[in-house]
């Protein structure tokens, strides 16, 4: 009898999550592919040397990215792609995407000697960064980006800093807003032991510091 009670829960999150599974790929994945189609088609339509081609270009792969990597999350796979990237290459791949045909400046910076972290962590920090960079290159109308990671004998440290508009204080205090993936990144940070610390005002910009203690760096070292 106990052991009937203890599977139910289990076997119906496995349900659930199936539901979802299925759900997601019914609809924003067809979705995705749909757009994906009428870009492509937009890509043939528009000439090699025309002004707006590098634009079309880059969605077409950024679409194609979010096909291929929702489809792993799904799977319940990480992407091979990103485990075998340095925080920095995965940071400075957001900031090529979205800065090529200009706009805000974006620097990188790495403060310290790189260490080789646990690919589940890496793998988080990485997320939670690439979503800070994005969201500053998509929404903040910044013109000055700045990313630091420093690798300290206390900590590992990212943070995501610009002069953009800032976000409302209570859709940072309440993290409601899909659009700027708020409540994922705390909860990617406190799946690892990390702290997330978002600091913004509005017309002041916003600054996102992610910091994973020492002992949890030094558990991930190869």
């Amino acid at each position: 009898m106990n052991v009937e009670v203890a599977r139910f829960p289990m076997e119906e999150r496995r349900r659930e999550r199936a539901r979802i599974a299925r759900e997601l790929h019914d609809t924003l994945f067809q979705g995705f592919l749909g757009a994906s189609l009428q870009l492509h088609y937009a890509v043939e339509q528009v000439p090699v040397d025309s002004p707006g081609m590098p634009s079309l270009s880059r969605a077409v792969r950024l679409v194609q990215r979010a096909i291929d990597e929702g489809r792993e999350a799904l799977q319940g796979l990480r992407s091979s792609r990103m485990a075998s990237m340095t925080l920095e290459e995965a940071l400075s791949g957001v900031r090529d995407e979205f800065t090529a045909g200009g706009g805000s400046r974006c620097r990188i910076f790495v403060k310290g000697q790189p260490k080789a972290l646990k690919p589940a962590v890496q793998e988080q920090i990485s997320q939670i960064g690439r979503e800070a960079l994005s969201n500053a290159l998509r929404h903040s109308k910044a013109t000055n980006i700045e990313v630091e990671v420093e690798y300290s004998p206390r900590s590992l440290r990212v943070v995501v800093r610009d002069n953009g508009c800032g976000i409302d204080a209570q859709m940072l205090r309440e993290g409601k807003s899909a659009h700027w993936g708020l409540v994922g990144m705390r909860e990617r940070a406190g799946g690892i032991g990390a702290q997330l610390r978002i600091w913004s005002r509005p017309g002041a910009g916003t600054e996102v510091e992610i910091s994973v203690p020492s002992e949890v760096v030094a558990e991930a070292c190869a």
